[in-house]
């Protein structure tokens, strides 16, 4: 039994080690030095988090070197979204403080961020500085806007999680209500796989050795439907996790507890069935369009492999290439890759369609060879033939993949189309005519969805690349900077932009970076 998608559920990161930390959203816990707040099951209410704490707290986004001496802040600051640390606005001390009070906001300790506050505007109006103590006053009263959300569920000011479990059909939902200083902070659900010939009790026991291992905060507290096996040695494990403090597993029979518990319960019950009815619609869609797409390609069967490949580059520079992987109408991100074209010089998509799509069943020969070419490693992605093969283009793009199927000797093992953007028409080897799929149709929407993906895929790697050889080439112009130094720059700055906003103290100290280079550095950047 496992969390579906479990390695991949975000978190919220403030880089506390930083001497100005930042906060972003991250999939990833690492031991450095920095609090972690999560995992959450979505990325979108994630950010839609932060962008309501932003606005209580504002914070840096940036990449800067915060010196507080830069002559102007960006447009952040303007926005009242950022307190501008780089020019000075806000001193460090104060600045670590308003991220200490987004952290324990996120912890459900409102009470103390509140009190602080007050104080704080109080003192700024004793003062006489007005505008202080009113910008103060606007994130108490945006503190309030979100508290009053937070429904109370105790006046005994616990703090558990509340876990319950609803099951149909070989399909389990585990849903977690989060309770802080007696409020209902926020509610998270899981969905776990492998779940059919397991009992309530052992689904319950796995589930929380899998959700508190990857989980940035374990309670004093968790209250469960029912008994589970081994509670004992679990509870020993919560407090080495919870560095030596006690975490209790409880079984409420009455009062809050229970009713917690029914609460929870019927809410998973709810959450099931709609993810179920949500699934079913998506697989009636996915199948009504894989049986369109065959009526309307002549196909012997439903494609159930679909790849898609598209080229993207600028004026003739950083060309890359995208393979995005689609089975039974859903996304295969694990078999997604993606090409640098070696052979191509300037802008020509053709000879890159043709390059990216040589190398791809050059590939899937030597995965089905007998012996793997020495230094390659099998690839699950390179290995199953599509059932239909999609390009982004029109007929030029699409005689260049034909006439490498026909070179594989594929030409009648695998189906071939091109997707054109302006008049979403496709075009078939041998058909003189465009076929155009009706407007309201599934497989309309799914060629469509397939080919945006490929081209959203392609172009976030060019830019990627594009990047990577901008950034390179402005260091490597710079005389007596080569790549070992430039690594060390980088390595020490970030980007270009702390690289721009270092002082001459700062780079001579980089290793390798003399006086006179830090100099010339400055003068280049």
């Amino acid at each position: 039994m496992r969390l579906k998608d479990d390695k991949r559920y975000p978190y919220i990161k403030v880089h506390w080690a930083d001497p100005f930390p930042k906060v972003t959203v991250t999939r990833q816990m690492a031991q450095d030095g920095s609090r972690y707040f999560g995992p959450y099951t979505s990325v979108w209410a994630v950010h839609q988090t932060l962008d309501v704490l932003r606005k209580i707290f504002p914070y840096l986004t940036c990449d800067r070197v915060i010196t507080g001496e830069d002559r102007r802040a960006c447009l952040w600051y303007d926005l009242h979204l950022c307190s501008a640390p780089c020019i000075g606005a806000i001193a460090q001390a104060e600045y670590r403080a308003t991220i200490d009070d987004l952290c324990r906001f996120l912890q459900g300790e409102t009470e103390a961020v509140v009190t602080r506050l007050k104080q704080d505007m109080a003192s700024a109006a004793a003062a006489e500085r007005y505008e202080k103590a009113g910008a103060l006053r606007d994130q108490l009263q945006a503190i309030d806007r979100v508290v009053e959300k937070q429904k109370i569920i105790s006046n005994e000011r616990m703090d558990s999680d509340v876990i319950a479990l609803a099951r149909a059909n070989g399909d389990a939902c585990v849903q977690v209500f989060l309770i802080r200083n007696g409020r209902l902070i926020g509610r998270e659900y899981f969905v776990l796989e492998g779940t059919q010939q397991t009992d309530e009790a052992e689904v319950m026991r796995q589930f929380l050795t899998q959700f508190y291992d990857e989980s940035a905060h374990i309670p004093p507290q968790v209250l469960l439907p029912t008994e589970v096996d081994e509670a004992r040695i679990i509870e020993e494990w919560l407090r080495s996790r919870r560095g030596g403090e006690k975490t209790e597993l409880v079984v409420p029979h009455s009062g809050v507890g229970r009713e917690l518990l029914d609460m929870a319960t019927e809410n998973a019950s709810e959450t099931l069935t709609a993810l179920r009815a949500q699934w079913a619609a998506d697989r009636n869609r996915q199948v009504e369009a894989l049986a369109e797409l065959q009526g309307a390609l002549g196909l012997a069967a439903p494609p159930a492999r679909i790849e898609c490949y598209d080229i993207s580059n600028l004026q003739g520079t950083a060309i890359t290439a995208s393979m995005v992987v689609f089975e039974q109408g859903a996304p295969r991100k694990a078999h997604y890759r993606r090409f640098l074209i070696r052979s191509v010089e300037g802008q020509d998509d053709f000879a890159s369609m043709r390059e990216v799509l040589a190398r791809r069943f050059a590939r899937w020969r030597d995965m089905t060879g007998e012996a793997l070419p020495v230094g390659r490693k099998p690839d699950a992605s390179f290995s199953t033939l599509p059932d239909l093969l999609l390009v982004d283009g029109g007929k030029g793009q699409l005689a260049q993949a034909a006439a490498v199927l026909e070179e594989h000797g594929l030409n009648q093992r695998v189906a071939l189309a091109s997707l054109a953007k302006q008049h979403e028409e496709i075009f078939r080897p041998g058909q003189p005519e465009s076929l155009f799929l009706p407007r309201n149709s599934q497989a309309l929407y799914l060629v469509q969805r397939i080919r945006d993906e490929a081209h959203r895929f392609a172009v976030s790697h060019h830019r990627e690349v594009r990047t990577r050889i901008g950034l390179a080439s402005q260091l490597d112009a710079i005389p007596g900077v080569g790549p070992a130094k430039r690594k060390a720059l980088l390595a020490a700055f970030g980007d270009l932009g702390g690289i721009r906003a270092a002082s001459l103290a700062e780079l001579a100290a980089v290793p390798g970076i003399t006086e006179k280079l830090a100099v010339t550095i400055k003068e280049r950047l």
